[in-house]
């Protein structure tokens, strides 16, 4: 497996970290990880894009080392498509490129395309739909009640982390086991895991990863450089969008993405991955890559 360029991106705002693949003068395919994951995530995935020409780019989100805690204390969604955007410009700001988020970067990557002036060519998602999407097809409430208990009972840790201080001191701890709830049964997590751990070093860095969920759930604001980007986040997307759903998904239940095509603009796709787990470019990355790649060729042409 090809081992990666590691490039250090000087943002006007923040200095990121990232890990590239495949030829510099390849297709950008930028890829946004989430949580509890780091750049690192995309390391099976990745080489597959660049053997077929792609220039893969995935910076380690702010807050997850060697990416810095974020200097404004800012986590918002707004925040995290600011950055994506900044990067986007940083590496000359082509009009053909493709943006691939998956968890946190699936809600930075649906914001984006919902975004009016998005400036990338195509959008895809991976185990979280876009949010706008999800909330128009919930279907009957006899649907909602069905879904509702199991979902509570997946995302007990978006509660746990709006406690003060102890679970940043907790996260080692609940880390592996979140990987192992939202995993197939049986599959070996060691090396990608150990990745996730070591991209939350200190306790400043776990406390930035407990920032997104806070900044959330809790009644506050973005500031205003990243305002009128946080305002789209949970909109339809605008434009065309891939997402992929796994299948045995412990985090975010798949049924809800199941109807959501009905509710996204005309062109986009929708993919139930099979025998995948939350982690579905690490667990099945190959599966996932032609998925990807099999929606960029059927979108080839003029834009």
């Amino acid at each position: 497996m090809t081992d990666p360029q590691t490039l250090t991106l000087t943002l006007p705002h923040l200095t990121v970290t990232a890990l590239s693949w495949g030829p510099p003068d390849g297709r950008l395919v930028l890829c946004l990880h989430g949580f509890p994951d780091s750049a690192w995530g995309w390391r099976k995935f990745a080489p597959i894009l660049a053997e077929h020409g792609f220039r893969v780019v995935a910076p380690f989100s702010r807050g997850y080392a060697p990416t810095g805690p974020a200097p404004d204390g800012d986590y918002y969604i707004g925040a995290l498509m600011y950055d994506a955007l900044a990067v986007h410009r940083e590496l000359g700001a082509p009009d053909d490129a493709v943006l691939i988020g998956h968890d946190w970067g699936g809600f930075t990557a649906a914001g984006i395309a919902a975004y009016p002036d998005s400036p990338f060519a195509e959008h895809i998602t991976m185990a979280v739909a876009p949010i706008g999407a999800v909330n128009r097809t919930r279907g009957p409430l006899t649907r909602q009640l069905a879904l509702l208990p199991k979902q509570l009972r997946n995302s007990w840790y978006i509660m746990f982390f709006q406690l003060p201080e102890l679970p940043e001191r907790l996260l080692p701890r609940v880390i592996p086991r979140l990987w192992r709830d939202w995993g197939p049964q049986g599959y070996d997590t060691g090396a990608e895991l150990a990745d996730a751990l070591a991209a939350l070093p200190s306790p400043a860095h776990r406390r930035a990863a407990v920032a997104y969920y806070r900044a959330m759930v809790r009644p506050s604001e973005p500031s205003g450089r990243y305002a009128d980007l946080h305002r789209w986040c949970f909109d339809v997307p605008r434009v065309p969008i891939l997402h992929l759903q796994d299948e045995l998904d412990g985090a975010m239940e798949a049924e809800y993405a199941a109807p959501i095509a009905t509710a996204l603009p005309a062109g986009s796709r929708v993919r139930i991955i099979d025998e995948a787990g939350h982690f579905l470019q690490i667990e099945r990355p190959q599966v996932t890559a032609d998925a990807v790649l099999d929606y960029l060729g059927d979108r080839r042409g003029p834009r």
